[in-house]
């Protein structure tokens, strides 16, 4: 298959941030649009099912791997570019492998402000449309014009306002739940010209309060739940008690630092670890509160019942 590599029995863990998952059956890290569609190829000649994977920084990986094949969109479909726009605007397209730290800085630098948000989000751009990633107040849809796509019948592109984005969410992440397989290729965004100075201080308060609030020194998976309307996961975690709460010795463990994240302490824990943590959280919170804490961590695998 050109020089296209599919290895076999590839470990994930290293690709997920919690530091968790099995092997993957089969593996591919296509580096254009064109061995992305011989990927594909491949997985319809075996029919292999197909998990498409970013930065793995919002994913539970199962124990037992993936049985299909896992293509991971990374630096290699990444690129960035930007041009003027004839009305004043400056767009900003980025490949669907581009981290969105560095989409984030790459606007800062060029002085565009309103993406001083994605500066800290451990993602990629193509994770971050998927799920309209956001912090700060801001999302993927306040900056987003247009995205690109790989469906069944070939390559499209659509404008933001088609995107159906809603609090973590978006069009693809309900055409997977129908069985669909999109794969973003790409977004472009639409950014005003600002003050430099003024939008890298801005970007440095926001880091400086992540690092200040967040657990970034441990595996995790980010936010673990979504925000239940009117309320905060973690206000509520932390009202049950759970603040630092572990079930066992494994590893897995609500933080100390963020009640709204679970971690992975030395990344130790298994991924059941993890699960059984994080259901534990939900029953308990729904118990003394009657709110019932959503996932936002997507379960990659089988994981016994669940998944």
């Amino acid at each position: 298959m050109s020089e296209l590599n599919i290895s076999e029995n590839v470990c994930l863990a290293p690709y997920s941030t919690f530091r968790t998952g099995g092997p993957a059956s089969f593996f591919a890290e296509p580096s254009n649009e064109e061995e992305l569609k011989e990927v594909y190829r491949f997985a319809g000649e075996k029919g292999l099912d197909v998990f498409i994977l970013g930065n793995g920084s919002n994913c539970l990986i199962s124990d037992k791997g993936f049985d299909g094949l896992v293509i991971r969109i990374g630096k290699l479909m990444g690129d960035i570019t930007h041009e003027p726009g004839e009305d004043g605007l400056v767009y900003v397209t980025a490949g669907a492998g581009c981290l969105l730290s560095r989409f984030g800085n790459y606007c800062a630098d060029l002085g565009l402000e309103g993406a001083e948000f994605a500066c800290g989000i451990p993602g990629t751009v193509g994770g971050a449309v998927f799920m309209n990633a956001g912090a700060y107040g801001r999302e993927i849809k306040d900056i987003a014009v247009s995205v690109r796509y790989l469906a069944d019948n070939g390559i499209k592109e659509i404008s933001a306002g088609e995107c159906g984005f809603s609090y973590r969410t978006s069009i693809f992440d309900r055409k997977q739940a129908n069985g669909e397989q999109p794969v973003i290729l790409s977004m472009k965004a639409a950014l005003k010209t600002g003050d430099r100075v003024k939008i890298a201080a801005h970007v440095a308060e926001l880091r400086q309060k992540r690092t200040a609030s967040q657990p970034l020194d441990v595996p995790s998976a980010g936010s673990t739940f979504k925000r239940p309307e009117g309320h905060f996961a973690a206000k509520l975690i932390e009202d049950s008690g759970l603040k630092g709460f572990a079930l066992d010795d494994s590893g897995a463990q609500v933080s100390p630092k963020h009640a709204g994240f679970v971690v992975n302490n030395n990344g130790a824990a298994s991924a059941e670890d993890i699960l059984r943590l994080i259901n534990y959280v939900s029953d308990k919170v729904y118990m003394d509160s009657g709110v019932r804490l959503e996932k936002e961590v997507r379960l990659i695998g089988e994981f016994g019942g669940e998944g």
